[in-house]
């Protein structure tokens, strides 16, 4: 084919090449488009914290009190204004201000400012302030802030039970610091002491006790469920020392029983922990695929009757068994004994209580949310899953912002050096070899 050399025809490829630039430039601004092409995806936003900006109906406006140079950060309004960015793709009614605390003292008092950066965040008139800048921490914050009013999460104490800002391996302060962290107070109650349920707790939480329940206190809990109380019971492999009448209430079977899981032992992971992967369809279990552990799940199993709706949350070990006691050694299935799987270890019940929906879950593992194993897999999402949908916050389901991910590359001097002393003398010398190789080939 001949090359085009006619003035006419360089002129009109010149001109179609020009009206194919301005209309691609005409369309990238008219339709705005992004990859983030990144491994770990540091220029966008997770799905939770998208799910999260979806919930939020009406203007944010986000305040920065931040000088325009910082020390150790340098431009850290510019840091600041393209991670907002990434929020604003999605939300763009998200109004970011920055006011220079040198320059205005009198306004970063009134906010409570102190450090250099940190921010007011605002929605439907109520406030958030941050003194760190993240996806979890500004994610978490809007979820917060997402949430229609702060709802009382009450746990039972006096019996020696889990606690929910308790420090200690079995207690459950890690999952109580996430719910505080997502908008719910917390506080114990003691039912030997307190006339009844407070009528603001939103829901009651009831762990393992480890002594007996007096008979009088048994009453006021039943009366809570009776008039309508949202519960979520998380039950261990032990006696119930004195509450057998809610699980009679409830329709509860509490046969003894320790879930054998052959998948865990796949794992490298105790027999006696119970895992789980797929979930049964349900508003509390809503697009959610995490797996998610059960160390020492005893079995809940029910009794239909008409007054409660049940559905199960988590089925377990469908290769496994239910063992009439803790293994001792390698865990093997006994067919005079033990009860062959799946196994239900986790249970919802509803019913209509005064033209409102009563909602209770039961858990067979108090483990399953303690500090020790409650960082498992997706162990405290399912938690917190479980306390938005009985609490009514079912628009805020699996949307639990996922903690940072730490990608930052740390090198010792050694290993820089020899980085710099490969990329500034061995790597010139090899290019300057096979340069003199391929003048030699060609002359030869």
């Amino acid at each position: 084919m001949r090359p085009l050399r006619s003035r006419p025809l360089r002129f009109l490829l010149a001109f179609a090449l020009l009206a194919a630039t301005l209309g691609l430039g005409h369309l990238a601004d008219q339709h705005h488009r992004q990859w983030d092409l990144t491994q770990s995806s540091d220029n966008s936003l997770t799905q939770n914290s998208v799910d999260t900006l979806k919930q939020l109906n009406g203007p944010i406006s986000i305040t920065v009190y931040a000088t325009e140079q910082d020390a150790e950060q340098h431009d850290l309004r510019k840091l600041i204004r393209e991670f907002v960015e990434r929020y604003q793709r999605y939300k763009p009614d998200i109004a970011l201000n920055f006011i220079d605390p040198v320059q205005h003292p009198e306004l970063a008092r009134q906010a409570g400012a102190q450090l250099n950066g940190e921010m007011l965040v605002e929605y439907a008139g109520r406030r958030e302030k941050l003194s760190s800048l993240n996806e979890q921490t500004l994610t978490s914050a809007l979820l917060r802030l997402a949430h229609r009013k702060h709802e009382l999460v009450m746990y039972l104490d006096g019996h020696g039970e889990r606690k929910l800002d308790g420090r200690a391996n079995h207690d459950l302060g890690e999952f109580g610091n996430r719910l505080t962290q997502n908008g719910f107070r917390i506080g114990n109650l003691n039912l030997s002491l307190a006339q009844d349920v407070p009528e603001n707790a939103s829901l009651l939480v009831i762990t393992q006790p480890q002594v007996d329940w007096m008979p009088g206190e048994a009453d006021k809990l039943l009366r809570y469920v009776e008039h309508g109380g949202n519960l979520l019971w998380l039950l261990d492999n032990e006696p119930p020392h004195g509450l057998e009448p809610l699980a009679e209430q409830l329709g509860l079977v509490l046969t003894p029983g320790i879930v054998i899981d052959p998948a865990a032992r796949e794992q490298r992971v105790p027999a006696t922990w119970a895992l789980a992967s797929g979930y049964p369809p349900h508003a509390a279990t809503r697009d959610f695929s995490l797996i998610t552990v059960f160390p020492y799940a005893r079995p809940i199993l029910w009794d239909e009757n008409h007054d409660w709706q049940h559905s199960v949350l988590v089925e377990a070990a469908p290769r496994g068994w239910i063992s009439t006691a803790l293994p001792q050694g390698e865990a093997r299935f006994d067919k005079n004994r033990d009860t062959p799987g799946p196994a239900v270890i986790a249970l919802a019940l509803t019913r209509n209580v005064n033209e409102r929906e009563q909602r209770i879950v039961a858990v067979g593992s108090g483990s399953f949310l303690a500090n020790t194993f409650s960082g498992n897999g997706g162990n405290l999402d399912l938690g917190i899953n479980l306390v938005n949908w009985l609490s009514a916050e079912d628009h805020l389901i699996a949307t639990q912002p996922r903690a940072v991910r730490d990608d930052t590359l740390s090198l010792s001097r050694t290993q820089l050096g020899v980085i710099g002393f490969s990329l500034l003398l061995i790597l010139p010398i090899l290019l300057v070899a096979v340069g003199i190789w391929l003048w030699w080939r060609r002359r030869a």
